[in-house]
C-alpha cells in the first residue's frame, strides 16, 4: 500500500527588492529613494530576478501529484508542519536557522539561489539539484546530516530552541549582571551577555568572537553534541570576575545562568531578538544540547 502523498513546503524570505517595494509602494519611489543616496535600483532588481528564476525552477521541479505550499519567513510561527513534510529553504543560510526551531525531524533541503551572494553553508545545493533531492527524500536515498541544536530552559518551564546559538543578557546589550555556573566553576559576572553555540553556529557569531580572541577554542562539528560558550566583554570589579569566559559544554552537562538583572534580561536564539524569553532577578536559565536536531540533506 502506497504511503501518503508527500508535501513540499517551500520557504523563502523577501528579497531586498521586495522589501524596498513594501516600504516605498512603487518601483519609481524606491528608485528615487536609492538615487538620492547614490545607489542604483538595477542591482537589487537584477538580484531579485535571479532569485525568482531559481525559485521558479524549484517550484516547477515538485512532482505534479505531490502536495505543495509556499510561505515566507514571517509566516513560520503560524504554520503547522506535518510529520512527513519535505522543507525546501530557498535563500540565505539564516533562513534555515529561522525554520529549524519549528521542525521535529522533517528533512530540510537548503537551496542557494544566489551563490555569488550567499555563502551557502546551510543552503549548499544549487537550484538544479532540487529535483533529485526532493525525489530522493521519500525513497530514503538522500544522505542526511543531523545538526545539533541548543536549548535554553527557564525555571518556570519556558523553553527556546535554536540552531546556531542562544544569547543571554540585557535586551539593550548594556551590562548584564548574573552568576554563571559551568563545569564546576561558579562566578558572578558583569558583561555584554554570553552566547552558547552549536557546531553550526561556530561559523557565525561564535566564530567572530573566537577569532577576536585568537581562536581560543576548536569549535565542535555541526553533528557534535558538545556546545561552546563565550562571555562577551566581561568586566572585572570587586564584585565580578573574568575567569569563566569561554569553554566547551559536554553533552551530559549544562551551563546555568542565574539572573541578577532587575529588568531587561532576555534569552533569544539565532539573532531573532523579537522572539525572546524574559528573565527576572533570581530566575535561572539552563542551556544544553537539545534532544531535537535538524535533519538536512547533504
Amino acid at each position: 500500500m502506497a504511503g501518503p502523498v508527500p508535501r513540499v513546503v517551500v520557504v523563502t524570505r523577501n528579497t531586498p527588492y521586495e522589501a524596498l517595494l513594501e516600504k516605498h509602494a512603487t518601483r519609481g519611489q524606491a528608485q528615487f529613494f536609492l538615487a538620492t543616496r547614490g545607489q542604483d535600483i538595477e542591482d537589487v532588481e537584477a538580484s531579485h530576478r535571479r532569485f525568482q528564476h531559481a525559485l521558479g525552477f524549484v517550484l516547477q521541479s515538485i512532482p505534479s501529484k505531490w502536495r505543495r505550499t509556499q510561505l515566507t519567513r514571517r509566516d513560520l510561527d503560524r504554520f503547522l508542519f506535518e510529520p512527513e513534510d519535505i522543507v525546501v529553504a530557498v535563500g540565505q543560510d539564516g533562513l534555515v536557522a529561522n525554520v529549524a526551531k519549528y521542525l521535529h525531524g522533517q528533512v530540510v533541503i537548503g537551496i542557494n539561489p544566489l551563490p555569488d551572494e550567499y555563502d551557502g553553508i546551510l543552503v549548499p545545493h544549487p537550484a538544479g539539484a532540487a529535483p533529485d533531492l526532493m525525489a530522493g527524500v521519500p525513497k530514503g536515498t538522500v544522505a542526511l546530516e543531523h545538526r545539533t541544536m541548543v536549548e535554553a530552559t527557564l525555571d518556570d518551564g519556558q523553553r527556546l530552541v535554536a540552531l546556531n546559538e542562544v544569547f543571554i543578557g540585557h535586551r539593550s546589550h548594556q551590562s548584564a549582571r548574573y552568576r554563571i555556573v559551568v563545569t564546576g566553576e561558579d562566578e558572578r559576572q558583569s558583561s555584554s551577555g554570553l552566547i552558547v553555540s552549536t557546531g553550526t553556529g561556530a561559523t557565525g557569531w561564535a566564530r567572530s568572537i573566537n577569532l577576536s580572541r585568537g581562536n581560543v577554542l576548536v569549535p565542535p562539528a555541526p553533528e557534535d553534541k558538545r556546545l561552546a560558550y563565550f562571555v562577551r566583554e566581561a568586566f572585572p570589579s570587586v564584585a565580578t570576575g573574568t575567569n569563566v569566559t569561554f569553554g566547551v559544554i559536554e553533552p551530559e552537562n549544562v551551563l546555568t545562568v542565574i539572573s541578577e538583572m532587575n529588568e531587561g534580561g532576555v534569552v533569544f536564539g539565532d539573532g531573532i531578538e523579537e522572539d525572546h524569553l524574559e528573565i527576572a532577578w533570581g530566575q535561572t536559565v539552563r542551556v544544553g544540547a537539545s534532544s531535537s536536531s535538524l535533519s538536512m540533506a547533504r
